[in-house]
């Protein structure tokens, strides 16, 4: 992929793409392009067509989606199909006929069965029943990931995905229903402290395993993986370490410096029991993720207070 590339970034203001876009800049990509909601209804299809005759861009990195955590997923799941079905079909079709070579469409680990051995390779697609509390959401990743490996075969686009494990970072969303399971933590653990609580409560039992990539560790696998000549038709993309949700929260806690408990609502769902996915495939290829659970986590908690003191924290 040449530096002088028009790319084209669907979602540029979610946490993915925003990370995506600050690498591409760094990386030396000067000709990055992008649309607000606004402007572009990436569901029109109509929408998406004129932009992409109009733009033409070389290469179409999607990281526009509608995401949430299992309370979300469970209580809007004909939302969280139809929007993101929409959003990849237009844009791997569109694409296509607009003569753009090269997407790179952005997944997650959920696209594999609830009890797939672990740690979980591609191959394991398909080859069981999906977690039923984000089963809308992976139905209409699966899809779009497919999609793309049936357009390179019959079309022979270079058109490819990448599966990344939870992600969290900068630009995370922080709503107290709608957010993942660390964004949620973090900010439940934060309120505490500000308000001085003893305990805090949190979803399930914490005996969940699961693992936890930072959004520039995954933005910089995409590009990576977008200057790549032949990639594998998708590749899953984490650090190949995972932690239980117990151990999670008391890491947030030090993190926080909150000296309070956490308690387990052992009556709300736990989802999959454990999630780690076998990224030796893009280890393989020569990419591997470089930033730690701790580092990490104090980033995103810098980040989240900055945020929050300037007005600019996600909380939808």
């Amino acid at each position: 992929m040449k530096k002088s590339a028009k790319i084209y970034v669907a979602g540029h203001r979610g946490m993915v793409g925003s990370a995506i876009v600050r690498k591409l800049y760094e990386n030396g990509y000067g000709n990055v392009i992008f649309r607000t909601h606004d402007e572009l209804d990436l569901c029109e299809q109509i929408e998406v067509r004129k932009f992409l005759e109009e733009e033409k861009p070389d290469a179409i990195i999607i990281a526009a989606a509608k995401v949430g955590g299992i309370g979300a997923n469970n209580k809007y799941p004909a939302e969280f199909i139809y929007s993101n079905l929409n959003i990849s079909t237009n844009l791997i079709h569109e694409a296509y006929k607009c003569g753009i070579d090269k997407v790179v469409f952005l997944g997650s680990s959920c696209i594999y069965p609830r009890l797939a051995p672990q740690p979980i390779r591609e191959d394991a697609l398909l080859s069981g029943p999906l977690e039923k509390t984000n089963e809308a959401y992976a139905v209409a990743k699966i899809a779009a990931m497919k999609m793309c490996e049936y357009y390179r075969k019959q079309y022979g686009v270079n058109y490819h995905s990448v599966m990344p494990t939870n992600l969290y970072g900068p630009g995370d969303n922080y709503h107290p229903f709608n957010s993942h399971v660390l964004p949620a933590l973090l900010k439940r653990i934060h309120d505490a402290k500000i308000n001085n609580d003893k305990e805090v409560e949190i979803w399930g039992t914490g005996s969940p395993l699961r693992e936890f990539l930072h959004v520039d560790d995954m933005a910089d696998a995409t590009v990576f993986m977008l200057e790549q000549d032949n990639p594998p038709d998708w590749v899953n993309v984490g650090t190949g370490k995972e932690i239980s949700i117990l151990n999670l929260a008391k890491m947030i806690k030090e993190v926080v410096h909150y000296d309070g408990d956490i308690v387990f609502d052992s009556s709300k769902p736990d989802g999959t029991p454990r999630k780690l996915i076998d990224s030796s495939l893009i280890n393989y290829l020569g990419w591997k993720a470089e930033i730690s659970l701790k580092e990490g986590l104090k980033k995103t908690y810098s980040s989240f207070l900055s945020e929050l003191s300037n007005n600019t924290i996600r909380n939808s």
